[in-house]
Order: C-alpha cells, then sequence, then structure tokens
C-alpha cells in the first residue's frame, strides 16, 4: 500500500501499478509543496493557503487537504516530480476537492506539465500538457478537459457538464489517456464523458471534409414548409386598415377656393382583419437542407503519438473570487486499480460529509418549521387581540340603555 502523505515517484512501483506522484498533504506538506509568487506584486500578494478539513469531515487527520484561504486572489502552487513519459502506457491522473461556499466566480481545475526549474514562477504563463476540473463565473459553469499540443491549449469542441454541486461535499475527479489516445472523464465514479482525442478536440485536420466539387442540384427543394395552393381569401375578408369616417362633415367655414377640395379624415377600420395569407403546409417535395458529400481530407495525416508528454509537475492555479476551496488526494499512475484504491479515501469522506449535511440540512429545516410556526401563533394572537380591541370599543360607543336613579326632584316626580 502507498504511505499516506508522501510524494510517490515513478522509482516507486506498486504492485498493480506504477504510481509517479501522491499527495494526500498530511504533515510536512509544506516542504513537498512550492508556492507560487508570480503575480505577487508591491501591492498585493497571491492567496494564501492553508491545511483544512473543512467543516464536514469523517477522520480530521486522513480528511486535511490545502485550502484557499482569502477572497479575490491567484492562487498559485506546485509540486516537481521525477520526470516521466507516458509512452506506451495507460495515464490516470485523480484528486479530489471540495467547495466549502459558492466560489462565485473562479477556478477549482488542476495542471499537470513538463518539469519546470523555477515552480515559484509557477502560474498562467507556464506550459502545462493537460488541465482539467471544474470552473465557473456565476451561471457559466463548466468542466474544463484541456491538452496542450504544439504549444498550444486546446479545448474540447464540445463542453463537458459541471458537477462541482453541493458547498461543503468533496467531488473526485479523474481522467484516463491511453496510448490508442482514447480519453475517458469521470466525476464521482460517473462518466461524463469516453471519447477521442483525435476527433473531440481540433488536435489534426478532420479526417473528412465536405467535398468542395459537389454542387447542390438545381432542382434541390430545402423549404420546408410552403402555401397551400387550394387555400383561398375568405370574400368577407377586410384587408383595408383605415376607411373614410362617414360621421365628418365639411366645415362650414370650408372655402375650396382658397382651402382645396376638402377631404373626410380616415379612421381604424373596425372590420380590418390583416394582411392575408394562405396557411402553411408541409412541402411535399422537400428533400432537406443540403450537404456536400464527404471526402476524405488530402491535408489529414495521423499521429501515433498525439496523447505523448513529458511530466514533470503538478499544480494548482486559480483565480478565486471567494476561496474556501479545499484540494486533497491527488494520484498520478498508470494504473486504475491504484487509483481505485485512492478512491477509497473519497469514498470515506463523501459517506461523512453527506451524513453530516443531512443533519444541518433538517436542523436548518426544523428551525425553519420552528420559526415558521412560532410567526404564525404571533400573528394569530395578534388577529384576537386586535378582534377584542374592536369588540370593546364598539361596546365603548353604544347609548346606554339603563336607567339611572336620576335627581331627587326627578324621583319625586
Amino acid at each position: 500500500m502507498l504511505l499516506s502523505g508522501h510524494l510517490l515517484f515513478c522509482c516507486l512501483t506498486a504492485a498493480s501499478g506504477k504510481v509517479f506522484f501522491s499527495e494526500t498533504f498530511t504533515k510536512g506538506w509544506e516542504s513537498r509543496w512550492t508556492l507560487s509568487t508570480w503575480k505577487d506584486s508591491d501591492k498585493e500578494k497571491m492567496g494564501k493557503w492553508v491545511a483544512s478539513a473543512g467543516r464536514w469531515f469523517g477522520n480530521e487527520d486522513e480528511d486535511t487537504g490545502i485550502q484557499t484561504a482569502e477572497i479575490m486572489k491567484f492562487y498559485g502552487i506546485a509540486a516537481g516530480f521525477e520526470p516521466f513519459s507516458n509512452e506506451g502506457k495507460d495515464l490516470v491522473i485523480q484528486y479530489q476537492v471540495k467547495y466549502e461556499k459558492d466560489l462565485g466566480c473562479g477556478g477549482g481545475y488542476l495542471k499537470i506539465g513538463p518539469k519546470q526549474d523555477d515552480l515559484t514562477q509557477f502560474g498562467d504563463p507556464t506550459p502545462y500538457n493537460i488541465m482539467f476540473g471544474p470552473d465557473q463565473c456565476n451561471a457559466d459553469k463548466r468542466t474544463h478537459l484541456i491538452f496542450s499540443f504544439k504549444g498550444e491549449n486546446v479545448l474540447k469542441k464540445s463542453e463537458l457538464p459541471y458537477k462541482q454541486e453541493g458547498e461543503g461535499v468533496s467531488h473526485l475527479y479523474r481522467l484516463v489517456l491511453k496510448p490508442d489516445s482514447s480519453v475517458r472523464m469521470d466525476v464521482d465514479e460517473e462518466n461524463i464523458y469516453q471519447g477521442s482525442l483525435k476527433e473531440d478536440w481540433d488536435i489534426l485536420p478532420a479526417k473528412e471534409i465536405p467535398d468542395p466539387d459537389d454542387k447542390k442540384p438545381d432542382d434541390w427543394v430545402e423549404e420546408a414548409m410552403i402555401a397551400d395552393p387550394t387555400d383561398t381569401k375568405p370574400a368577407d375578408w377586410v384587408e383595408e386598415q383605415h376607411v373614410v369616417d362617414a360621421a365628418s362633415k365639411q366645415p362650414e367655414e370650408w372655402d375650396e377656393e382658397e382651402d382645396g377640395e376638402w377631404e373626410a379624415p380616415k379612421v381604424d377600420n373596425p372590420a380590418y382583419k390583416g394582411a392575408w395569407a394562405a396557411k402553411r403546409i408541409t412541402n411535399p417535395a422537400y428533400k432537406g437542407a443540403w450537404k456536400a458529400k464527404m471526402v476524405l481530407n488530402p491535408l489529414f495525416v495521423d499521429n501515433p503519438d498525439v496523447y505523448k508528454y513529458d511530466f514533470g509537475y503538478v499544480g494548482f492555479d486559480v483565480w478565486q473570487v471567494k476561496g474556501g476551496t479545499i484540494f486533497d488526494n491527488i494520484i498520478i499512475t498508470d494504473s486504475i486499480a491504484e487509483a481505485d484504491e485512492f478512491a477509497k479515501k473519497w469514498k470515506s469522506l463523501s459517506e461523512a460529509e453527506k451524513a453530516e449535511k443531512k443533519k444541518a440540512d433538517d436542523a436548518q429545516a426544523a428551525s425553519f418549521e420552528k420559526g415558521k410556526a412560532a410567526r404564525a401563533a404571533r400573528a394569530a394572537a395578534q388577529a384576537e387581540q386586535e378582534g377584542a380591541d374592536k369588540k370593546d370599543a364598539g361596546d365603548d360607543s353604544k347609548p346606554s340603555t339603563k336607567k339611572g336613579k336620576g335627581s331627587k326632584a326627578e324621583q319625586e316626580l
């Protein structure tokens, strides 16, 4: 088994595969990682990293990772390892990330790239081979999966769904790249993408292209709907929007010699129905949108080595508005079995987090219902008091019907 919390390099071989790098952020992690200063200036320093297990955890020592501890900051931290190539072997990269609070805007992705001489300068300008993980800015959310090719960082043609939902709950990200250039991406052990580096990224020219010599036939019909030729305008259909005001009369003082011929003003026609148009029907001649036939691209040359990279560092280079993100349990290996073994750490933590989250949610719901009941009771008491006050006020306004004794003189009468 792997020694928790220590970097394991390619010189260490596990029974089921080779582990090139491993980190669980136990005691001494600061000596194994390099803080970036590439964005430091006289006015502002880069964001601070601290060790934290977050608000919910199973075993605090086992579940501690590194956390972005400030707001509105650039964060950069990286670790080097013995360089290796993934030529001829599977590459499995896995890590977990937990948002302790809504990030607002920022990333939670990981970068892995070639060996660097000075990791204190690790940051946006630093070349990387692969970048993957969650990214968001308010409602704009995605899971990144970017590969570098000939010095260019190439985004996937279509975006992957965002899975970093739930504050205080860790998510597990796994990328598998194989020698046949096939790619698989899992989040929380659920597959969200499986395809080809050659086909789903603009790395190689397309194998096929539309035939430039193919032309649309003259009789090709692309109109899906047409006017019904059998439909006719009703005889009583009125298209005149304005009519002469029948109630208007020429003013008595109107002088045609001076004022010209008088014309009655026009008013909106109450019978107006608008411009008539025949109803639309399906075009029986419709053939669909025309496309040129596909032919082999003469510029396409297959490259069986697009999957190959040289690696020497792993790091987190992110900008975050609110911070509070915890990264943990990173492994880079050529073995799914080794990654699965590492994933057990996430499973155990995830179960504890979900149990604690349920307790918190239940307590919040109970508190809300208690508050709701208290507000209802106060409202009922107030309504009852207002009703009593109105009754008392009504009784006071009525004239007295009781006969008093009156004065002595009145009694004598």
